[in-house]
């Protein structure tokens, strides 16, 4: 099944189905996800993913540069999908705080 196929069929969905699926899914991810922290004396106190030091900021400037969420798994391969969901979702949150973030690292460039 292709993710357009499932996104047709979700659409036909009533809006409860579609909470308890989005429900469902948050919790699957928050099970097998990381989450992101923040750490004084790690990065600099920057969001990174759970355990490592991988910054939001860092994996947000390279999707906005065209790296794709594969090779972000590939050149990454301790992190999970889930680690990126997390990510994307802190970065919706806080887009100020991220933006800052890239902006002093390439003013320090």
């Amino acid at each position: 099944m292709t993710l357009q196929e499932i996104e047709r069929q979700f659409l036909t969905l009533s809006p409860s189905d579609r909470t308890a699926i989005f429900q469902q899914l948050t919790r699957s991810l928050k099970i097998s996800g990381k989450g992101i922290t923040k750490t004084k004396g790690v990065c600099g106190g920057e969001a990174c993913i759970a355990g490592t030091r991988i910054t939001v900021w860092l994996l947000v400037e390279a999707q906005q540069i065209g790296i794709t969420e594969a090779q972000i798994l590939q050149d990454y391969p301790h992190i999970t999908a889930a680690d990126l969901v997390n990510a994307w979702s802190y970065a919706e949150a806080y887009p100020e705080e991220i933006a800052a973030c890239i902006r002093a690292n390439n003013e320090a460039a």
